[in-house]
């Protein structure tokens, strides 16, 4: 079955639920395939008037916001350690080369590193967690996450809707190649990163150093 027709034969209320608690778990830090989703729902709604796709724009940015602020209190509570269990339990996401690049950013960026984490696959995973280990001031944090969570979700939302409606004719028989095209969109981005976090990583190990702690700027 057509990933679009399966799709068909659930209630929109399903697909709105779906696509805020998926994008919220992943900006929680559970590495899940948020952007995946949100352009599929997009591109379904674009197709089928039963999906508002102001809704489905409202539950994503809700999803990343809420997300993201659970994010920051289990990494201010958790520290450091939380982070070495993150690595034990997922090891492909949250490295020490990883973590060491979303520290550079934060160094780098401070509270902007979570607006722009917002629109990179695998620092959107770290931006809230990695706020709270670092202990960044809760105002700035949530201004970046607010800013972010809706340009992001929303404004994605958004744009492949309206892709959608005009690219409608080539899209009435959208099935897995769909899926791969959003793929491949999600997977750049995270590649990027992962290239960035390898870089780190080999220039520290000559050095014999470790990660150090960034503070969060004021």
């Amino acid at each position: 079955m057509h990933v679009q027709e399966w799709l068909e034969t659930v209630p929109a209320v399903s697909i709105y639920v779906l696509v805020g608690v998926v994008i919220g778990l992943e900006s929680l830090g559970i590495p899940l395939p948020g952007e995946i989703i949100l352009v599929s729902a997009a591109l379904l709604a674009s197709q089928h008037g039963d999906i508002d796709p102001v809704v489905l724009g409202a539950c994503a940015v809700a999803g990343a916001i809420i997300g993201d602020s659970i994010g920051y209190a289990i990494g201010r509570k958790g520290g450091r350690p939380l982070l070495a269990w993150l690595g034990a339990k997922f090891p492909r996401h949250f490295s020490e080369g990883h973590i060491a690049t979303a520290e550079k950013s934060f160094e780098k960026w401070g509270m902007w590193a979570v607006f722009f984490g917002r629109f990179v696959a695998l620092l959107r995973i770290f931006a809230g967690p990695l706020a709270g280990v670092l202990r960044m001031p809760y105002w700035k944090f949530l201004t970046a996450n607010v800013l972010g969570g809706i340009l992001w979700a929303g404004g994605t939302t958004a744009v492949i809707y309206y892709v959608g409606v005009v690219a409608e004719s080539w899209l009435k028989r959208f099935s897995w190649l769909g899926l791969v095209v959003a793929l491949l969109i999600g997977l750049t981005s995270m590649l990027v990163l992962k290239r960035k976090a390898k870089k780190v990583t080999a220039e520290q190990q000559p050095a014999g150093l470790a990660p150090e702690p960034v503070p969060a700027a004021d």
